[in-house]
């Protein structure tokens, strides 16, 4: 049986992500940072993760900034840590 990419990606995110409470969004770990498709850096953000897409929403100056990536064309996602 193969794996989805959908089933890939939710377990990277799920590593790099923590849940956010009373939401099905994941806030991205504090001292992670992630990157999707070699793109922008995110630090603090929050993810919604759906079979379709990926959500990332960002807060700047008050204003919610979404971006979505559809799952199906996430080629890579790379995180960024403090080594322990």
């Amino acid at each position: 049986m193969a794996i989805s990419a959908l089933q890939t990606w939710e377990k990277v995110l799920e590593y790099a992500s923590v849940p956010l409470h009373g939401t099905m969004s994941r806030k991205i770990r504090k001292g992670v940072k992630m990157q999707i498709n070699e793109g922008k850096i995110y630090e603090e953000a929050v993810l919604f993760i759906s079979d379709l897409f990926l959500r990332v929403t960002e807060d700047s100056d008050g204003t919610a900034i979404n971006t979505y990536y559809d799952i199906d064309s996430i080629a890579s996602i790379r995180t960024y840590s403090v080594k322990e």
